[in-house]
């Protein structure tokens, strides 16, 4: 018969899979219950992924069946809500490569250190499924939470566009929206610690849900380096500072093109008009990311640049690494 020092070995002789030890010595497991041939157990799966969870309790009830006088294990699943800083990548208007800055932005986060996950935020115009190469993707649900899919780059992501058709206008009044943004935001991340949101461009509902129920620990603002853009930017910059969201810096996106035949470098959207703004703004410039078919192509097709080691993943490199400190100083 089986007594509870046979069940706290067994329980410790089982991993954590966060590989901290056992489960009892990790703190993963309580002291176990038994009583009348039932093995009462409380799990801790704060961190797990859906299926590291599954996996642990089918590891734990099949090692404690095997125990002398155990006929039945019951076990409760408990987990902290954790609070993970939402990095919002936001503009002012469309078509300045938003959507393409935060996909290669939230790997080359990745390589910074951090496990960060993507929240496609643009509800009405969701474009992370093609950028991500996940878009035959569909999330599945623990109870009311949607689980974060995941994608070939390596970076889990939730999205309007893996829940939708194809093709599918998205027709919501802005309490809708505003719904459907918490549940991508509230949902079931696994391991994830840091999440970067691709903002619909604008100053609208989408944006207004976002800063006044999920407080984002900092926004990027992206722009070309022309003065309508620069206008608009403005405009992101003023929503954020008057929610009391703080401006991480300002991206030049679309800044100079290379000839690939001679070699000559054009500024077809101008050039420096961020940088300026920036020190007129009173906020940091984070950096320029060039006017480059290379990164458009690659990105459309599911492989960000920013996952290799050419130039263009520097430059990516380089911007995350600036906002990699700028999160590290906000937590310290």
């Amino acid at each position: 018969m089986a007594d509870l020092e046979t069940l706290k070995s067994a329980l410790d002789a089982i991993a954590d899979p966060a590989g901290t030890g056992g489960l009892l010595s990790s703190g993963r497991a309580t002291a176990p219950r038994l009583a009348d041939g039932v093995a009462g157990i409380i799990l801790d799966v704060t961190g797990l992924s859906q299926a590291q969870r599954q996996a642990l309790n089918a590891e734990v009830e099949a090692q404690l069946k095997q125990l002398p006088g155990v006929a039945e294990v019951r076990i409760a699943m408990t987990s902290e809500k954790r609070v993970r800083p939402i990095i919002a990548i936001a503009s002012g208007k469309g078509g300045v490569g938003k959507s393409t800055l935060s996909t290669n932005l939230a790997v080359a986060l990745g390589r910074q250190g951090f496990r960060p996950g993507l929240v496609d935020a643009d509800i009405y115009g969701p474009s992370q499924p093609l950028l991500t190469g996940s878009e035959d993707k569909k999330p599945e649900a623990e109870g009311q939470k949607l689980i974060a899919v995941e994608t070939p780059i390596g970076v889990p992501l939730l999205s309007m566009g893996h829940l939708v058709r194809p093709g599918q206008a998205i027709a919501w009044r802005g309490p809708m929206a505003g719904n459907a943004l918490g549940q991508l935001i509230d949902a079931e991340w696994g391991p994830v610690d840091l999440l970067v949101a691709d903002m619909p461009p604008g100053t609208g509902d989408v944006q207004l849900s976002m800063v006044q129920k999920h407080k984002p620990a900092g926004a990027v603002i992206v722009s070309t380096p022309q003065d309508l853009a620069l206008i608009d930017a403005t405009r992101a910059i003023d929503l954020f500072n008057t929610a009391g969201v703080p401006i991480i810096g300002l991206i030049e996106n679309m800044a100079g093109y290379v000839c690939p035949h001679c070699g000559e470098v054009s500024d077809p959207f101008g050039s420096g008009g961020a940088e300026a703004a920036a020190r007129a703004l009173g906020v940091d410039f984070l950096g320029r990311i060039p006017l480059d078919i290379e990164i458009r192509t690659s990105s459309d097709a599911g492989k960000p640049p920013a996952a290799g080691e050419g130039p263009h993943a520097r430059v990516f490199d380089q911007i995350a690494a600036r906002i990699a400190d700028w999160v590290r100083q906000k937590g310290s």
